[in-house]
């Protein structure tokens, strides 16, 4: 149970495990820090926490310069949560106020402005609006630290309306101007104006099997949207004012993380849809140790600790790799994905992102010339043009109509339950599809696709023991998924024999 003195606990043990889950304030030097700051502890007498950065700066603290708060992991909850302010903290990481300003958010969470703002008040402390800034200056960070652009071209980019207002919120939050903040990188070579090449790095909590994330995504790379050379995954991003590419790759404590962007304005969006495929906010040791506990699991999380559940970029490419994964082989679907890709994505003139000038940088592909066909360009497939059976370039349509028009809605904030109705309300899309697309593209925890046949033979059991028996892992039964289907990849586990479900031929899980 989380309390004050449990806090000061973990601060006094500066693990790093809990950073971005709170945030701690020193009254006698107007410090914020997260958990694991190195400074010397403070006295528990002049600390106050804070639910985030942005309630922090609220109450007139500035961020730590030895540990940098603003820029540590995201808290787990907003990941798991499915109450307002999860669902609206979700939307915000994606930059939806930038794009839609509070009236945006408060109409796609249901409610009224006034009603959003009392909860976020409540629930963290500050406002929707507190909470954007917050947002804005840990991107205006990257951008003048990775960038030689202007700072008035920063804080348009980063979503401030003013030059004023950034150096306002610059100064209150880090007691530095834009200007000092940038440095030692002012030298860098110019880009074109509105392109931006950034190296950032993607935080995450040890620990993070994240090696074992890109692989999976890896192997599942469809030609001319993603890439894998066995250590760096990339691939390209539809992003909303223009597209993109990245390039990631595993490192001690991150994911070193190279970002070609048309337009700059997209850096919070790109960074949270990155962040969101490789399940970086996760709670690995929330996870472990309650899978860890499972008499079925306990050898797998002790093989791979920190397992991660792969996302998506885009939640339309996973519905389409879903149907189209439906009882064929990963290699068949990838195939099928190519040419569907070759099809419908028109190529694309996206930044090259060659940088070769700075070799710590993770280097983009430029071999990467599409980005996945969005609803509106399979909306009205004709179900007669092959590739795919007809009952599924109908659900693959259906699918895509229903996200154009708002009937269906899988989007970060997205009501999981209601979004799990609209799917199985689509024909060709049944329980394990439906499931799939909740631990891939909503980013469910619990979501657990119990009749698949690679769970059912590495667990053991059929699908009604699986479910019954995955009852006591929630509210991780994803991660209990991906143990499995991890084990099974590995050869700890037997896949060929086993209990056989009605169909012989599985999915592929794409």
């Amino acid at each position: 149970m989380w309390n004050d003195d449990t806090r000061y606990a973990v601060i006094h043990g500066k693990d790093a495990r809990y950073d971005g889950q709170f945030f701690t304030a020193v009254r006698t030097t107007g410090i914020y820090c997260r958990p694991s700051c190195p400074a010397r502890t403070p006295a528990r007498a002049n600390v106050t926490f804070y639910p985030s950065a942005a309630a922090a700066q609220r109450a007139g603290f500035r961020a730590c310069r030895r540990c940098f708060p603003d820029d540590a992991p995201g808290s787990p909850r907003w990941r798991v949560g499915e109450d307002i302010a999860s669902r609206a903290m979700r939307m915000i990481d994606d930059g939806l106020v930038e794009r839609e300003g509070v009236a945006g958010l408060a109409r796609r969470l249901g409610y009224t402005e006034r009603h959003v703002s009392r909860v976020l008040v409540e629930e963290l402390g500050a406002s929707p609006q507190a909470l954007a800034i917050a947002h804005r200056l840990h991107h205006a960070r990257a951008l003048l630290e990775g960038t030689p652009m202007p700072v008035s071209d920063v804080a348009f980019a980063a979503g401030f309306g003013s030059v004023r207002q950034f150096n306002d919120a610059a100064r209150a939050a880090w007691d530095l101007t834009p200007s000092q903040v940038r440095g030692r990188h002012a030298s860098r070579e110019a880009t074109p104006a509105g392109e931006a090449r950034l190296e950032l790095r993607l935080r995450h909590r040890s620990p993070a099997a994240t090696a074992r994330t890109l692989a999976f995504l890896g192997a599942r790379a469809v030609d001319g949207v993603e890439s894998w050379d066995g250590g760096i995954y990339s691939r390209t991003l539809a992003l909303p004012h223009g597209p993109g590419r990245v390039a990631l790759a595993p490192a001690d404590g991150y994911v070193s993380t190279s970002l070609s962007l048309t337009d700059v304005r997209d850096l919070g969006a790109a960074v949270a849809r990155c962040r969101r495929l490789l399940d970086l906010d996760a709670d690995p040791a929330a996870v472990d140790a309650a899978l860890g506990a499972a008499p079925l699991l306990a050898a797998h999380v002790e093989a791979v600790p920190g397992l991660r559940v792969p996302g998506a970029v885009e939640p339309f490419e996973m519905v389409v790799r879903a149907i189209v994964g439906q009882q064929v082989s990963v290699v068949g679907a990838r195939r099928t994905l190519g040419t569907l890709v070759e099809r419908w994505a028109p190529e694309l003139s996206v930044p090259r992102g060659d940088h070769e000038a700075d070799p710590r940088m993770v280097t983009v592909p430029t071999g990467l010339g599409r980005v996945f066909p969005g609803p509106e360009a399979l909306a009205d497939v004709d179900p007669a043009s092959g590739l795919v059976p007809q009952a599924r370039w109908r659900a693959i349509s259906a699918a895509a109509r229903a996200m154009l028009d708002g009937t269906l809605d899988l989007g970060p904030g997205a009501d999981r339950a209601e979004a799990r109705r609209a799917l199985l309300a689509i024909p060709g899309i049944g329980p394990w599809t439906a499931e799939y697309v909740a631990l891939r593209a909503l980013g469910d925890p619990d979501a657990f696709p119990a009749r698949d046949l690679v769970l059912q033979r590495a667990a053991g059991l059929d699908a009604a023991a699986l479910a019954s028996a995955s009852e006591a892992w929630r509210p991780w039964r994803a991660y209990a998924a991906m143990h499995l289907w991890t084990a099974v990849t590995d050869g700890r586990v037997d896949a060929s024999a086993g209990p056989s479900p009605r169909r012989a031929r599985r999915p592929a899980r794409v």
